[in-house]
Parts: structure tokens; C-alpha cells; sequence
């Protein structure tokens, strides 16, 4: 196991009902005009848009609205928000959605005391210092960023995607309200399980030896998620599978199931290419992306990838064969993938090979990709092929 340090400070308010004191939650960070930052979708049709407006207005707040975030969200809506910010003097964000709207407004708070241009952060031309304050209202369950110091952006200006990372952007506190899953569509829901799913997976095929609690940690979270996933999609009512699904989700990526191991992070920056390039949803192309990672990397260190067959996806086969174990585990993730509506191919997608070079090159912008194995350009358009 390796030396760590853990610090998640964002307070977490779980249950039925918790939306209600969301303005008293902006009011103890400070808050009193409050940028509500939203896409539209899922906060509307959940009834969590009034809820969570009126409980700023019974708290006194001024409210200040940013709609229009769209999946993979935009770094022209975060410019937009950033002079919204400026010009009405807001000293809080309040994000109310999912993955891209948090991101999103992650950009905005990096953004709002920097003197240049906010996609400076995203192309490593400077850190993120000092931010405004953010709190989230959760209503997608998948990216796990009201507990990260991570945002990811689009840049629509040559079809880049890049991430930031700042601890200030860590929110200070989040809202998971699992009634609010009761009306996403199928397709959005089988994304956002594939996202918790490449969360835990990034962290989970390590190098590192020694790491068996974590590893047991993750095994039980991807179990977990993936026993929930067709209860959900059977019954989107069911409050008791939801909770677990949005609390794995948290789990997935505020980082503790990374704490002692080198983790990857390659699956993630290669499907980014493909969202960026194509507009995919982010957990679709992952669901694509990581079963030919596993194809292409695997040999590495089998044993790694045994052992996610037999503890994960529940392969009894025999020993004396760990390829046909592997293999049968990789497959087995697929048809969880299809059975959840994800497609599992590039075709399937609607997506071709006339960018797999474009794209390989963009992803090693800033040199090799992971730490399972360093992935240069020409490993990366293998993958992409794997994945036709």
C-alpha cells in the first residue's frame, strides 16, 4: 500500500425530503445571492427546480439563474456564468443536476477571481486558486463530483474536452435526495451506472500490492451497483435501490476506494476524445471504451484481471486458464452493459474510424496515458480499433 493523504470535506445530506434545507445549508457556507446553475431535464421533471427554489427564497436569498447546461457541458456557458457572476455580485453557486452541471459550475467558481480566460485551467496553463463557494442539489447519479475537486469541460472550439482540478472546487456540501432518480429515462440512467462503474474500475485495476481492503471496497461497489442497476430500471420508484445506487455513486469517486494505490485514469481520457469528437454521453462511451482497454492491457498483470472476473462478475472456471477467465469477465461486463441499453461496440454508436488518429493524438496532448500500462498514440487508436 502506498502513503496517502484523504481529505473529503464536503458535508453530505442524504434522504426523503433533505432539498428542504437547502437554504439554510447556503446560508451556513456564507451564501446570501446565490447563482442557481441548472440544465433543465432532469431538475424539472423531478419537481426538484421549484423545491429547491422556493427553499432559497423561504431563507431569504437572492436568486440568480443559469440554465441551459448541456451533457458534456460547455465552456461557453461557463464564460457566461463566470460575467453573470461578476455582474451581480454572487457569492455563491448552488449546482442542481447531475455530473455536467456541477462541472460546470466548478468552471464558473474557478473562474469568476481569474484575470484571463477560464480554459487556461483545462489546458494546464494555470491552477485554479482562489473560487467561489459551491453546493450541489443532486439529481443524476454517475459522476460523483459533489464530493471531487475535479470538473470536466467542452470546448466546442476544436472539440476538446479537458479537466481541472482544484480543491476549492470541492463542494461544500451536496444534497442526495434518491427520490429525485424517479423519473430519468432509461438510457440516462444505464449511462450514469456505467460512469459509477469506470469510476471504481480506474481505481480498482492497479499495480499496487497490498491493497486488499480497497480492493474489497470496490468489488462490494461494483457489485453492488450493477444488482441495483436492473432493479432500477424494472421499478424507477424504488427508493431503496435508488439510495444505494446514488450513495455508491458518492463512494465511487470521492476517492477513498483510491486511497494506497496508483490508480489508471486511461479509459476516461481516451473516451473524453470520443465525446468530445461525437457528443456521446460520457457513460455510453465508457461502457464502449473499458471493455477494449481491458482487451488490450490485460496481459500486464492477469492476475488483476482474474480476479475482477471471479470476485466481480462471478466467473467459475477453471484456474489452469486465467485468458479463458479473463475473457469470459470482460465478456460478462458487455452483456451487463447491453442489459442496461449501453452499447458496447463504436458501430453501435454510429460512430466510425475516420478520427481514431485525430483523437489518439488530442488524448497524449499533455504525454502517455495511465499507469496500468502507458498508453502513446498509436496503443491508444488499438484501443479505439478493439472498440469498432
Amino acid at each position: 500500500m502506498l502513503n496517502f493523504e484523504y481529505y473529503t470535506p464536503t458535508k453530505l445530506v442524504f434522504g426523503r425530503g433533505t432539498q428542504d434545507g437547502v437554504g439554510e445549508l447556503v446560508r451556513s457556507f456564507g451564501g446570501s445571492r446565490v447563482l442557481l446553475h441548472y440544465g433543465g431535464g432532469s431538475a424539472k421533471k423531478s419537481g426538484a427546480f421549484d423545491q429547491v427554489k422556493n427553499a432559497l427564497s423561504a431563507a431569504g436569498l437572492e436568486v440568480i439563474e443559469l440554465g441551459g447546461v448541456k451533457p458534456n457541458p460547455r465552456v461557453s456557458l461557463v464564460r457566461e456564468g463566470i460575467r453573470l457572476c461578476r455582474e451581480r455580485k454572487v457569492d455563491f453557486i448552488l449546482a442542481l443536476g447531475g455530473g455536467s452541471v456541477i462541472d460546470s459550475a466548478k468552471g464558473i467558481a474557478a473562474g469568476v477571481y481569474y484575470d484571463g480566460d477560464v480554459w487556461d485551467f483545462y489546458m494546464k496553463r494555470a491552477q485554479v486558486g482562489e473560487a467561489l463557494p459551491i453546493g450541489v442539489v443532486l439529481t443524476i447519479p454517475a459522476a460523483g463530483s459533489e464530493t471531487s475537486a475535479g470538473s470536466v469541460v467542452t470546448n466546442e472550439d476544436g472539440h476538446y474536452k479537458r479537466d481541472c482540478m482544484g480543491v476549492n472546487l470541492i463542494p461544500r456540501f451536496a444534497v442526495l435526495n434518491p427520490e429525485y432518480c424517479f423519473t430519468l429515462p432509461d438510457y440516462q440512467v444505464g449511462a450514469g451506472v456505467s460512469d459509477i462503474l469506470a469510476h471504481v474500475m480506474e481505481r480498482y485495476f492497479t499495480n499496487t500490492a497490498h491493497v486488499d481492503l480497497t480492493d474489497r471496497l470496490c468489488e462490494s461497489t461494483m457489485r453492488t451497483v450493477m444488482l441495483h442497476a436492473g432493479r432500477v430500471l424494472e421499478n424507477k420508484r424504488d427508493y431503496d435501490a435508488w439510495a444505494e445506487i446514488m450513495w455508491a455513486g458518492t463512494i465511487a469517486h470521492c476517492n477513498l476506494l483510491g486511497t494506497g494505490r496508483e490508480q489508471d485514469w486511461a479509459s476516461h481520457n481516451i473516451e473524453h476524445e470520443l465525446s468530445a469528437q461525437y457528443d456521446i454521453a460520457h457513460g455510453a462511451g465508457l461502457a464502449i471504451i473499458f471493455p477494449a482497454w481491458m482487451k488490450y492491457v490485460n496481459a500486464c498483470n492477469r492476475g488483476r484481471f482474474v480476479q475482477f472476473a471471479v470476485r466481480v462478475m462471478g466467473v467459475d472456471l477453471s484456474f489452469t486458464d486465467p485468458e479463458a477467465i479473463v475473457n469470459e469477465g470482460i465478456r460478462r461486463l458487455e452483456a451487463f452493459s447491453r442489459s442496461i441499453g449501453m452499447p458496447v461496440r463504436l458501430s453501435e454508436a454510429g460512430i466510425g474510424e475516420e478520427h481514431f488518429a485525430q483523437m489518439a493524438e488530442k488524448a497524449c496532448l499533455f504525454g502517455p496515458l495511465g499507469n496500468f500500462k502507458k498508453l502513446n498514440q498509436d496503443d491508444i487508436v488499438r484501443i479505439y480499433e478493439l472498440a469498432r
